[in-house]
């Protein structure tokens, strides 16, 4: 299998002094794709496409801000070592959790600002998201980082000795948790995209906001029930409260919301 015998370079193109790495060409490939799914469904639910287009720039700049203040808060005391390696965001360390934050910050400023749903703009981004992430999460394979416990199985990755995690430098296969990721979040981007379908050829029967509360909801719980089982076969130094690990704990908080959206929606309704 490709992946179990190709170890990859981090570097997409390198001229000296000036460096383009794989994980920024994905990163970027997953905002621009988020953009465009989102844009192509704004028409639907009588959104302007380039009020869409002008959100995926602030929500963009909000979330990656988001994203690695997170990742520095994770990992604090390397940071307070390494005060420098914070702006290093070409070797990685971006937390999506982070991101997700920051990015919905900037949705509800934007809404506000624009007299627009939010809760429509939710559901609306949502699928671009969950898709956007599915793409990014190739960069984690380039820069060999947030990968998984030892493992024999054919699609192992090989880790170089230096990006292996103390405890673990005897070991030379470890399990892809990003391809895991990868395919959790396109599958989780094919449901949302076909409840939209469903919504708007009138399949579902549900008022504006619920049917809304009900794709955030989905995505919320899908990706928090994936990242939550998925924390259990990491072993990046990542925080830990209670024997659960910090993502796991953000994952929870994201199931409970989602619970409470769906619950509020329906008590209005009633």
């Amino acid at each position: 299998m490709f992946l179990h015998d190709y170890t990859p370079n981090p570097i997409l193109i390198d001229l000296g002094p000036i460096q383009a790495h794989w994980y920024g060409l994905f990163v970027v490939l997953g905002i621009l794709a988020a953009i465009l799914v989102a844009s192509s469904l704004s028409h639907y639910y009588n959104l302007k496409k380039q009020d869409v287009v002008d959100l995926g720039f602030w929500a963009t700049f909000s979330g990656l801000l988001g994203a690695r203040i997170y990742d520095v808060l994770l990992e604090l005391p390397y940071y307070l070592q390494y005060p420098w390696d914070i702006f290093k965001v070409w070797q990685g360390g971006l937390a999506i959790h982070g991101g997700i934050i920051g990015g919905t910050i900037a949705v509800y400023v934007f809404c506000k600002k624009k007299n627009i749903n939010l809760l429509t703009m939710l559901s609306v981004i949502t699928p671009g998201l969950a898709l956007g992430q599915a793409i990014g999460r190739w960069g984690n394979y380039f820069n060999q980082e947030l990968f998984g416990k030892p493992t024999d199985l054919p699609w192992g990755i090989p880790i170089l000795l230096e990006n292996r995690v103390p405890g673990f430098f005897s070991f030379e296969y470890f399990h892809p948790t990003f391809l895991y990721e990868s395919l959790g979040n396109f599958g989780i981007f094919l449901t949302l995209l076909g409840m939209h379908l469903l919504i708007i050829k009138n399949k579902i029967s549900c008022s504006k906001d619920l049917c809304s509360a009900i794709i955030i909801a989905f995505y919320l719980s899908a990706y928090a029930i994936l990242r939550f089982f998925l924390e259990t076969i990491k072993i990046d130094p990542t925080p830990d409260i209670g024997g659960l690990r910090v993502p796991q704990i953000i994952s929870l908080l994201m199931i409970a919301l989602a619970g409470y959206l769906i619950y509020s929606k329906q008590k209005h309704r009633i």
